[in-house]
């Protein structure tokens, strides 16, 4: 066997109709899981796992995205080297499973779907897209299709709201309201599946009691820097006998406050590579954040971050702005306060003329890139580019390349651009621009015919005699 395989892991598969292990090989062009025997002979079959790989990350993601009913499987994570005795002895214990050293063992090796989005509960079933009342979602101009299109369709059959916005029209009267939400499902009493619709708001509604609680100055000033609560709080629910405990977080895309049950958030053991302490967990369980250094990030890089758990996210946020101090980092726990981003830096509603949508807002806030089309130079003529916060700078970059997935530098906007923007908005020239003195139309690296004329005539009127 090669020798890289002795630093690699691979996944053992169970399906509960089938009492014999195989090795996941991938999954195929229609989304269906591949398999092999674990045998030396299929080794370069293997999907192999390595501690920088995102290979699990991405075939689990795909795997929600396919299988209807992920907990039907049973996923074992060991070593490639030794693969086909741990697969005589994992089965071998499988048929026991309840015995206490088994469970130990299988434990240890058995890969928690819940840290990938896939929860094993009893009788968990994801909703069936076929008893949507999708007419209902016409009549406000949002298909099945579309939704599937986006990605918005998976999330909302599990019980998630829709990703990102979704634009909507709704007819009052005579009147028709376009607007952007986000979506989710809800059944009616009389078991129908109908839209749930989750509007903007300008600001959470703090001030307002919720679900029974009454936020404090300090739980208004955490939801509002952060986006969290940072603690545990019990909650009355509607219809539900006892009160709950509960996560509390903002929806960052439309103000909302979202509740979620602190059972249905599992703190996981490893984050991005990191082992968690006994403290560390129980601060998360706790809804605190903590600071972690030494992630690795899927491009293989290690990166630091601020994570605590997000109700709406339903699970765990990174946050990486205004990090702690090397003092504070001993500690491994924070007050929701500290973990506020840089608020000098203002999201406008409006950046070089052109209106930045609720969605791309969000982004901003959250410190991501967002590629821009339609903004205006200072001769007020139309360029694209990746905009991106720079917080030590106070003011936005404007970038020819995504920073999020590359070491892009401030050069200019997109290629299109660049040309226009350096005569217009910087006063740069190059010898084909250097004597035209109207504003770059987008796109535009040379003079245009006209303007080339208007160069000779000015050449001629000053006695220099150019020709074309």
């Amino acid at each position: 066997m090669d020798e890289k395989v002795k630093d690699q892991d691979v996944l053992l598969v169970k399906t509960k109709d089938e009492n014999s292990l195989k090795v996941v090989a991938g999954m195929d062009d229609k989304g269906k899981l591949k398999t092999v025997p674990p045998k030396k002979e299929h080794e370069k079959e293997f999907m192999k796992i390595d501690k920088h790989s995102n290979v699990l990350e991405n075939f689990f993601s795909n795997f929600l995205r396919q299988y209807k009913d992920p907990t039907h499987f049973n996923f074992f994570k060991v070593s490639a080297e030794n693969v086909e005795s741990n697969a005589t002895v994992i089965g071998e214990m499988l048929k026991e499973p309840d015995k206490q050293s088994n469970k130990e063992m299988l434990d240890s090796v058995r890969v928690d779907l819940s840290e990938f989005g896939i929860h094993e509960k009893q009788g968990y079933k994801p909703i069936d897209a076929d008893r949507v009342d999708w007419a209902q979602f016409e009549q406000m101009g949002v298909t099945r299709e579309s939704l599937e299109k986006t990605g918005a369709l998976d999330a909302m059959l599990n019980f998630r709201k829709s990703p990102g916005l979704v634009p909507i029209t709704l007819k009052v009267g005579d009147a028709t309201l376009r607007t952007d939400v986000r979506l989710s499902l809800k059944e009616t009493p009389d078991g129908r599946i109908v839209p749930a619709i989750h509007a903007m708001q300008k600001q959470p509604q703090l001030e307002k009691a919720f679900y029974g609680n009454t936020f404090t100055d300090a739980d208004k000033k955490a939801l509002l820097e952060t986006g969290n609560l940072g603690r545990l709080v019990e909650l009355k629910i509607p219809n539900v006998p006892n009160p709950i405990i509960a996560f509390v977080s903002v929806d960052k895309l439309t103000n909302d406050l979202v509740a979620l049950s602190a059972d249905k958030i599992r703190v996981p053991n490893e984050i991005k590579g990191v082992t968690l302490g006994d403290e560390q967990k129980k601060a998360l369980a706790e809804g605190k954040g903590i600071y972690l250094e030494g992630m690795t990030a899927k491009n293989g890089k290690s990166f630091n971050a601020t994570i605590q758990m997000n109700a709406d996210k339903r699970g765990i946020e990174f946050q990486f702005h205004n990090q702690p101090k090397q003092t504070e980092r001993k500690e491994q726990t924070q007050a929701p306060q500290q973990q506020s981003g840089n608020k000098e830096l203002r999201v406008p509603e409006k950046l070089l003329g052109r209106e930045v949508s609720p969605e791309e807002q969000a982004r901003l806030k959250s410190g991501a890139a967002v590629y821009m089309t339609g903004l205006l130079d200072k001769e007020g003529k139309p360029f694209n580019a990746y905009v991106k916060p720079n917080y030590e700078k106070n003011k936005f970059d404007f970038l020819k390349w995504n920073p999020d997935k590359s070491k892009a530098k401030e050069i200019t906007p997109d290629n299109a651009s660049k040309t226009q923007v350096a005569v217009n908005s910087e006063g740069k020239t190059n010898e084909a621009t250097k004597n035209v003195k109207e504003p770059l139309q987008q796109g535009q690296v040379q003079p245009t015919e006209k303007q080339e004329q208007k160069q000779v005539e000015e050449a001629q009127k000053k006695g220099k005699g150019i020709r074309r």
